[in-house]
């Protein structure tokens, strides 16, 4: 069994990347909108023009990494390598320059490519090097577990501080106080990730085949269904979840019409986030791991649809079912993942061929296009529906912010369970895969 010491290591990591990746989700569409003063229907473009260049970045990172050959490991190093210029990269994202418009918009889809880049190349190794960690399925939930909480503490972080950091550092100046915000949270990222880095150990160096033949490499991974199945969940399940948490602040300011509790709204759900990650292995030690996963995406899309029927002054019930929604949602967060390291031994088994960093960079691919897919979704639907930043909104945009927020996220939960249906690596048959597995490499 791996040590607390290094299950807490690990998570580390991961609170590091969500500093950057629920910034993100909460408050990047909105800094762009109402800070830098974009168009939401720029914004919603550059985040989905952006994911056609991770088409070739991820996958060609996966690669890289399960070719690197270092006294670190193959998957370590790139914490050390990319801490600092990830955070650096994170403040310029930020950073509003006076420029022209076009300038403006040319300078926020430089650094937004930029960061997201970093964010590849720091965020494909860490994940890979979870299933290094370990080759005991159980213990594989544990790490994932511990991982997700502390990402969720990274998120809390951000939730409640990053608005009255802010204003405490900005004084009147929301662009400079935002500057410094990512500044003060960039630091105590790539410390996280040193941490990370002298912490952890790859133990589980089977040989990885990727490295031999791209092509090769490819063509197995296209033969590993339920990688199939898990890359289409995922990118279902990120456009939901960014689509309602980037609405979100627009639900709170002008929906609820309670602006000065953003911070206490968002925190809420980052709270429900941890609770829900915290309770997974409970939950998968008690029943099996894939009915436990459809049944939690059927959930929150029940809660998420129940939100279209609170009426505007209630503040209080809308918080409760975003607490929930966020509960129910994120504690299939560290199955899903769990799931891959299983994906990785099923299409060794099925194919002969093992592609471990592909398997997980490709995923994340398809993460990624479900944080841009819900993002673009946010921007464009915002200008649909007639959104002025910061000002009053008429009924129309009203409607469309509720709807955004309700409805629309609960179709991609529902979605996610009609794909995993067809996810069949249960307990016993990823078992039967280890034994086979471990037959293979005594013969």
């Amino acid at each position: 069994m791996l040590s607390v010491r290094e299950k807490v290591a690990y998570g580390l990591g991961d609170t590091a990347s969500n500093i950057i990746f629920q910034t993100v989700m909460l408050f990047l569409t909105f800094f762009y909108t109402d800070i830098f003063g974009i168009s939401a229907a720029f914004v919603g473009t550059m985040f989905l023009a952006v994911r056609v260049m991770d088409a070739v970045t991820d996958p060609l990172m996966g690669y890289l990494a399960d070719r690197t050959q270092s006294r670190w490991g193959r998957y370590r190093p790139y914490l050390l390598w990319f801490a600092f210029p990830f955070g650096a990269i994170s403040v310029l994202a930020f950073t509003t320059p006076d420029f022209s418009q076009s300038g403006k918009e040319l300078y926020a889809l430089l650094t937004y490519a930029l960061l997201m880049l970093a964010y590849t190349a720091i965020n494909i190794p860490y994940c890979a090097l979870g299933a290094t960690l370990t080759t005991d399925p159980a213990e594989r939930v544990s790490v994932q577990t511990y991982r997700f909480v502390f990402a969720m503490l990274g998120g809390l972080m951000v939730s409640a501080l990053t608005l009255p950091l802010v204003d405490w550092f900005g004084n009147g100046d929301k662009a400079k106080g935002y500057q410094l915000t990512m500044l003060a949270m960039s630091i105590v990222g790539t410390l996280m990730f040193l941490a990370c880095f002298a912490g952890t150990r790859e133990r589980d160096r089977k040989v990885e085949d990727s490295g031999s033949n791209l092509k090769l490499a490819m063509k197995a991974l296209w033969a590993n269904d339920q990688w199939r199945v898990l890359s289409a969940a995922a990118i279902f399940l990120l456009t939901g979840i960014v689509l309602k948490t980037t609405l979100a602040i627009y639900y709170v300011k002008y929906f609820l019409n309670q602006g000065e509790m953003i911070s206490v709204f968002v925190t809420t759900g980052v709270i429900g986030n941890l609770f829900g990650m915290a309770l997974a292995k409970w939950l998968s030690d008690r029943m099996c791991k894939v009915k436990a996963y459809i049944r939690l995406q059927l959930a929150a899309a029940v809660l998420c649809g129940l939100a279209w029927f609170v009426p505007a002054a209630d503040y209080i019930p809308a918080l409760l079912l975003y607490g929930a929604w966020n509960f129910t949602i994120n504690m299939g967060t560290p199955l899903l993942w769990a799931k891959m390291a299983d994906t990785v031994d099923y299409g060794q088994y099925k194919t002969g061929i093992r592609t471990t960093g592909l398997v997980y960079s490709s995923v994340i691919f398809f993460i990624k296009m479900g944080l841009a897919i819900g993002g673009a979704l946010a921007g464009w639907l915002l200008a649909a529906y007639g959104y002025q930043a910061d000002q009053a909104q008429s009924e129309q945009t009203l409607s469309g912010i509720l709807l955004c927020f309700t409805f629309y996220p609960a179709i991609g939960s529902v979605l996610v369970a009609f794909v995993m249906r067809r996810y069949t690596l249960n307990g016993q048959r990823v078992a039967e895969i280890h034994q086979a597995l471990e037959q293979q490499s005594s013969a």
